[in-house]
């Protein structure tokens, strides 16, 4: 009995412990994140005869996923061009001027809906006094191709629910997890939606630049993401949650699962990345142990949150 009763005050005060030490934890660390959903001018490219617009959410590329929406427009009658062929390149030159890119799309489709081409890019830097992003876009009109290009800035994501991750995995490839959902959790079940993309290694020497050979890069295709959501700090004892599901690829190439969040504060997204063959790429799994008072274990994959 009086073993008991032990145990019993023990496991109070690691409750209260955990309460009072969540509650300083989100005093001081609760972040507002807002959900942009309105498309913006980034920046518009005037070349002869045409204008070039970019945009993207909120009027600002961020580093991370970016969807982008891009309109041509012949200045001297104001019709905007919707048949065209458009490629679009990313290009970031460092302070060596070694030159290298990102994920995105290369070729952009017309949306005849919305009317605008659209595509993604995944920026894998900010901008920077030693980081400078430029575009290379070509597109067609009447059998002729136009080439312009822009230097433009790319802002720190500040949304650490819209992280990202690059890695080299078991197969020794190139590989960019990037998070497009939500933008802003709730504490609940939350569609968590993932771009999964793989540099695409050259086989040929470089040609006159800018070389696509060089810098393509492919969505991953039929891939698992299997996750398991903990929180890391010592007064949460790296518990998980339950009823998250893993991310499959669906229709619109994107990775589409479930998070649930089952309180405010701070996650991590642990991941183990398997091929169509079940084979494992990157990840491994962590610990399920309680372990208030230390520190949770993060997986060799992972990417940390904060709502």
């Amino acid at each position: 009995m009086k073993h008991l009763h032990l145990i019993v005050i023990a496991i109070l005060i690691v409750i209260t412990s955990c309460t009072l030490d969540k509650t300083d934890y989100e005093a001081e660390l609760k972040v507002e994140t807002t959900e942009y959903i309105e498309f913006e001018e980034v920046t518009v490219i005037n070349n002869g005869d045409y204008s070039v617009s970019i945009e993207a959410l909120n009027g600002t590329l961020y580093k991370g996923y970016n969807e982008i929406h891009l309109n041509i427009t012949k200045l001297e009658t104001g019709e905007n061009i919707d048949n065209s062929e458009i490629t679009f390149l990313p290009i970031m030159t460092d302070a060596n001027g070694n030159k290298s890119s990102c994920p995105h799309a290369y070729n952009l489709a017309y949306n005849a809906t919305e009317g605008y081409f659209e595509g993604y890019v995944v920026f894998t830097n900010e901008s920077s006094s030693t980081v400078a992003w430029q575009l290379y876009i070509n597109f067609t009109d009447s059998n002729e191709t136009h080439k312009v290009n822009q230097v433009i800035s790319v802002e720190e994501q500040i949304n650490k629910n819209l992280n990202m991750t690059a890695f080299t995995g078991n197969d020794n490839e190139q590989y960019f997890i990037a998070l497009v959902a939500p933008q802003s959790p709730r504490v609940a079940q939350n569609d968590l939606v993932a771009g999964i993309y793989k540099y695409n290694k050259p086989t040929n020497a470089a040609g006159e630049f800018p070389d696509i050979s060089q810098f393509s890069y492919s969505v991953v295709e039929n891939y698992t993401l299997f996750i398991d959501p903990r929180m890391p700090e010592p007064s949460m004892g790296n518990h998980s949650s339950p009823n998250n599901e893993d991310l499959t690829q669906q229709d619109n190439g994107l990775y589409h699962g479930i998070v649930n969040y089952t309180m405010t504060g701070n996650w991590t997204l642990n991941f183990i990345l398997k091929d169509e063959n079940q084979q494992i790429i990157k990840g491994n799994e962590v610990s399920t142990e309680f372990t208030p008072g230390v520190e949770g274990e993060r997986g060799e994959l992972h990417i940390d949150i904060l709502f």
